[in-house]
């Protein structure tokens, strides 16, 4: 990131304009209020976890990208309507968004105020889908978990930090630069990024 300097937090690494690491909700990260959030990562890294977790904590509406992208039948909705349907959710002047789809990731980074990357091991990511199936017995759920295992999609986790983890980061670095970028690596740093917000509704 230009200009950027990085900071270790909790464990976790925090690019941000002020190297001094982002304080969520309605407070300031980078010297900017915390408003939009995107959130990447693998496959089973928790992605839709952590947006429903910071959504209750910071009031702040949540959007699952699977359910724009998939119809009730597992069908891929036609590109240009996902793509009008992500332009009018960031429209908006609070949000979270879930999910990767590296063809429309630059319309949510150039958008988001604060960008968190969950790059965590593939095995780890495995574990995270084996867990949601046990769970959730597939399909689609009102909490946006769409849990659907196929021979394609154990490929894409186990390839992510190979394959994908540098597309993202160049996709960042080229529509994100202003934003707050947070890289989590493990459960333990994603539970440490809610614990820094104070105190996690989730935990009674």
């Amino acid at each position: 990131m230009t200009d950027a300097q990085t900071a270790e937090d909790d464990g976790f690494a925090v690019l941000a304009d002020t190297g001094c690491g982002p304080v969520l909700g309605s407070q300031q990260a980078g010297g900017r209020f915390v408003q939009r959030i995107a959130i990447v990562g693998s496959g089973g890294a928790g992605k839709t976890v952590l947006a429903n977790r910071l959504s209750t904590h910071l009031d702040l509406p949540v959007t699952h990208l699977d359910a724009l992208r998939y119809d009730s039948c597992w069908q891929v909705v036609p590109e240009p309507q996902f793509v009008a349907a992500q332009q009018a959710v960031i429209a908006g002047e609070r949000w979270i968004i879930d999910g990767n789809s590296l063809a429309s990731m630059p319309i949510r980074f150039a958008a988001a105020d604060t960008i968190i990357f969950l790059d965590l091991p593939p095995l780890v990511c495995l574990s995270g889908i084996l867990v949601r199936r046990l769970r959730y017995r597939g399909g689609q759920h009102a909490d946006g978990v769409y849990d659907r295992i196929t021979i394609a999609v154990l490929r894409y986790v186990l390839s992510f930090r190979r394959r994908f983890a540098p597309r993202v980061r160049a996709c960042i670095a080229e529509h994100g630069p202003h934003a707050t970028l947070i890289e989590v690596t493990s459960r333990r740093q994603a539970d440490q990024l809610i614990a820094r917000l104070g105190h996690d509704p989730t935990d009674g």
